[in-house]
């Protein structure tokens, strides 16, 4: 097989920005990082002409894109179509996220997800469900006239055996004791989110298997002085991880460099909660009958509660060092490592290193994407 050598561009590790380095690439993985000085003349070569090359970027809520809502379309093609409106923006990697449902529905974007990972679409590592097991007090743009409490014949379903990860976000506080463990034992990842529960019942989640949580902040309880509330409890966890929505209309950029510096960049994990719009050509959409317009890149239901978003991971990562202060090696562990370790993936894709997946995107000297790659093979060119 021959090899390729990436050049010309900064290469982001997880742990540093080396100049004058090139990256060899055999076949859809990553052989090794060399100088570039050392290439020798029988090596295909491709010059970067500049910028940035680091792991592609890894995006655990995606509910749509490319003018497809997945709960709308929960099949191979509608999955191929929201992967491939993201890959411009450098996301190799992603989880199509359904919004609550009913369970037939679930069931169908569970098998639409095993097929598509089957069939060698690119990208797709696995499913998130969100809800329906969701609390209507936190419930935000979801219905909750889907909300139902998890059973044994849910936990059977949802940990169906398959080639994907499994994320599920759930309220806690509504979960039947023994049923976090339960998912966890059978392979699911489990978040907690549209949640009411209290800092000690989160804590208690923990325990017994809670893995992460879904969009920091949103649809949860606060940190308060005598009540730290789920944020508190996430916060203050060292060994779960959560989800940020970089977009100036979820979380102001103080709050969330409060919680980054508190927690430390290893639990931070940039998500989007991207709709339809993302990479698309309409302005509105439908979620469950309520008309979702997209105004000023903010998408907002009939009443005007936030629904989901527009944003880009590019604008995330880029969203991420403007206003919290991340470097680009921690903006790029957050967009890139942090998910993949948080999906149990570390050890295929999330960085460059050798041996890991050929997964990249190339960044331009204004953090813009020029293109990506997905198992070595270029998927898309960029914005």
């Amino acid at each position: 097989m021959t090899r390729i050598a990436l050049r010309g561009a900064a290469i982001v590790t997880p742990d540093a920005v080396i100049e004058d380095y090139a990256l060899l690439l055999d076949g859809p993985h990553i052989a090794a990082v060399v100088p570039e000085r050392s290439l020798t003349s029988g090596i295909e070569t491709i010059d970067l002409d500049g910028g940035w090359l680091l792991p592609g970027f890894i995006d655990v809520q995606v509910n749509g894109g490319g003018d497809v809502l997945f709960n709308d379309l929960p099949t191979v093609e509608g999955i191929r179509a929201i992967a491939a409106a993201h890959r411009r923006y450098g996301t190799t990697g992603l989880l199509p996220t359904l919004i609550s449902d009913e369970l037939a529905v679930v069931g169908e974007a569970i098998d639409a997800v095993d097929a598509a990972i089957a069939a060698g679409e690119p990208g797709i590592l696995g499913i998130h469900v969100e809800g329906p097991f969701l609390n209507a007090d936190k419930r935000g743009i979801h219905d909750a006239s889907k909300f139902r409490i998890l059973d044994a014949d849910t936990i059977a379903l949802l940990s169906q055996a398959g080639p994907g990860k499994r994320l599920v976000t759930i309220a806690p506080e509504l979960a039947p004791e023994g049923t976090i463990r339960a998912l966890a034992d059978g392979g699911v990842i489990v978040a907690a989110g549209h949640s009411m529960a209290d800092y000690d019942k989160t804590r208690a989640a923990l325990v017994e298997g809670l893995h992460g949580f879904t969009h920091l902040f949103n649809a949860m309880t606060q940190l308060g002085s005598r009540e730290p509330g789920m944020v508190g409890a996430a916060i203050e966890d060292q060994a779960s991880r959560f989800g940020l929505i970089v977009d100036g209309h979820h979380v102001h950029a103080a709050a969330m460099t409060i919680a980054v510096r508190a927690r430390g960049i290893d639990g931070v994990m940039l998500v989007t909660d991207a709709m339809p719009p993302v990479g698309g050509n309409l302005p509105s959409f439908t979620l469950m009958g309520r008309e979702i317009h997209m105004v000023d890149g903010i998408c907002r239901g009939p009443d005007g509660t936030l629904a989901g978003s527009a944003l880009t991971m590019a604008e995330a990562f880029r969203n991420a060092m403007d206003w919290i202060g991340l470097s680009l090696v921690e903006a790029s562990r957050a967009a890139s490592g942090n998910p993949a370790a948080f999906l149990g993936l570390a050890d295929r894709t999330g960085a460059i290193a050798p041996g890991l997946a050929a997964d990249l995107v190339h960044l331009d000297k204004d953090r813009r994407v020029v293109r990506t790659w997905i198992g070595g093979a270029v998927s898309a060119l960029g914005e």
